[in-house]
């Protein structure tokens, strides 16, 4: 088949190298979100997947809105069969899902019906799911809800973050996709409805939702840090400045004795932290303006008093 692939982050690159790869089928062109400012100097940035398409020398599209008539205009110059979707970032009018006789088929980092929307792994992660996976299906007007070609599924590991497990889910998923693209253009393969029961929503996770509430249980606390890794990246606050926490580890329970929620013991080489039932040990943290440093270092140079807590105007 005549291919327009439609994706823009890194996550999104192993599919697009994959199709790319395929015997059976050709890219032809590639549609991404428009260029971004990005770095110390804020100049505009091609997207990953925009930039992986001209190293092959594939046609780049980067509409402003996928309803824009010079875009429409050139997708049906181009005659794609279908266009495979992984990670584009914008909604698709019913007037571009309408140019490829065979539609355009997402790629969705989820076991759907669960976790439509835009941070499937995030909120899988929050809610401490065992099994993840991926799932393609034919994309209508509505979240995430077309029937589903064909899934593959992935274990949710003790420590994963959810960049760990995108990047494995990337891969898997990209195998997948392909299979899918074969499957349609052989006749083999049928979308089938999704369930209407097992349907749960993720929307897109907020910095406020970043926001490490310590008095919840130490189990929700390394759920959100692992969660809103990389992005948007779990934080407190400290002595009236935000700090992130890239990570940390279960601590043995300290008893009676142990600090109170959001409250900093600082040992020779480690640093507890109360919770609302025990200790986390922090591992990696990141003031602001500065790059990630071990926990030990940060309390080193704070020079952190007895008592002093996080979220604590006082301290």
């Amino acid at each position: 088949m005549r291919l327009v692939f439609a994706g823009t982050p890194e996550v999104a690159v192993p599919a697009l190298d994959t199709l790319i790869a395929s015997e059976r089928h050709e890219v032809v062109a590639v549609v991404t979100r428009p260029d971004a400012r990005a770095g110390r100097g804020r100049r505009l940035v091609p997207s990953p997947v925009a930039q992986r398409a001209e190293e092959e020398g594939i046609e780049v599209l980067k509409p402003a809105r996928p309803r824009d008539e010079d875009f429409l205009t050139r997708l049906r110059e181009i005659g794609p069969d279908c266009c495979p979707v992984v990670a584009y970032g914008a909604l698709l009018p019913r007037v571009a899902l309408d140019v490829p006789a065979k539609g355009w088929v997402n790629l969705h980092f989820s076991l759907l019906p669960a976790w439509r929307g835009a941070a499937p792994v995030q909120h899988a992660l929050l809610a401490g799911d065992e099994m993840s996976g991926a799932t393609t299906f034919l994309i209508e007007e509505g979240l995430d809800s077309g029937p589903a070609y064909g899934v593959v599924t992935e274990e949710v590991r003790a420590r994963d973050t959810s960049g760990d497990l995108l990047t494995r889910l990337a891969f898997a998923g990209a195998g997948l996709l392909a299979a899918t693209m074969d499957g349609i253009e052989d006749g083999t393969l049928r979308a089938v409805p999704q369930p209407e029961e097992g349907i749960s929503l993720a929307p897109k996770i907020t910095v406020e939702d970043a926001r490490i509430d310590w008095t919840a249980p130490a189990l929700r606390v390394d759920r959100v840090v692992r969660a809103c890794s990389p992005a948007p990246g779990a934080w407190t606050v400290f002595r009236g400045e935000r700090l992130k926490v890239r990570s940390l580890a279960p601590a043995p329970d300290a008893g009676a004795d142990g600090p109170a929620p959001g409250e900093l013991r600082v040992g020779k080489n480690a640093v507890h932290v109360g919770t609302g039932s025990h200790p986390v040990e922090l591992e990696w943290v990141q003031p602001q303006g500065k790059k990630p440093m071990r926990a030990a270092d940060w309390a080193r140079g704070t020079r952190i008093e007895a008592g002093a807590r996080f979220d604590d105007p006082a301290a």
